[in-house]
């Protein structure tokens, strides 16, 4: 009896996690550059004396899913969308170097180039800070070339793209950055195309298919909870008349 409990308790909250996870997923729909975060179910036996048969149901991410997103036309000088597996490198909140694939860029009040979340993006010597009121052109190869009024043109800085050798780890600021959160080297091979941003790669169909499948089977987890619940009583009401 108590092995139908493990396994309906641990499976419903393992499904509730899994809810939570498409549901940021479908959140993220339209959120620029975001990875698809990816779950699986796996089985893991209770530790203790006379629990070796039981087994708890967990839920647990998988990494996120590699494949791109479409890429949509903007124009606008500092939108860039990173081709391939290139990655942009900024500055987190915590100072240390992280990496983005959304690439819709501004300019503050300082003169930094910032994303839109305000973050520094890096260069190769650092944050990139450009001259006011000038015009703003990004290279494929990353080179930024500024042109203030009718003076000749000066390159500005050079965005600081990185190609990783194996999958990121998603921080819980929604920033991605290797396992031993060291900043990788500049890639001068890698490529972005200006005017453009790459849109999340979450399939807002398939997600909501996946939302209804797991709120079904959290619905039987809950039948066969109190399925249990309904076998211990009859057992004892038996019990009790011998």
């Amino acid at each position: 009896m108590d092995r139908m409990i493990y396994l309906a308790m641990s499976g419903a909250k393992a499904t509730l996690e899994r809810q939570d996870v498409l549901s940021n997923n479908l959140a993220n729909a339209s959120t620029n550059g975001f990875r698809a975060e990816m779950e699986s179910f796996r089985a893991v036996p209770v530790q203790g004396s006379g629990a070796s048969t039981r087994a708890f149901a967990l839920e647990t991410s998988v990494g996120y899913s590699s494949q791109a997103g479409p890429l949509q036309t903007t124009g606008a000088p500092l939108d860039v969308a990173m081709q391939g597996n290139a990655w942009l490198a900024v500055q987190s909140l915590d100072g240390t170097e992280a990496y983005t694939r959304a690439g819709q860029l501004q300019v503050n009040g300082q003169g930094q180039l910032v994303t839109m979340a305000g973050l520094p993006v890096l260069g190769s010597g650092g944050p990139i800070t450009l001259p006011a009121s000038a015009k703003v052109e990004i290279a494929p190869n990353g080179i930024i070339t500024t042109q203030v009024g009718n003076a000749k043109s000066q390159q500005a800085g050079r965005l600081k793209l990185v190609t990783p050798q194996g999958p990121f780890e998603r921080g819980t600021d929604g920033l991605f950055r290797t396992a031993d959160s060291s900043p990788l080297d500049a890639d001068p091979a890698a490529k972005l195309q200006s005017g453009a941003l790459e849109g999340s790669n979450v399939n807002p169909v398939e997600t909501m298919v996946a939302m209804i499948s797991a709120a079904r089977q959290f619905e039987q987890q809950m039948k066969l909870l109190q399925n249990a619940d309904q076998q211990d009583q009859t057992a004892s009401k038996l019990l009790s008349t011998t």
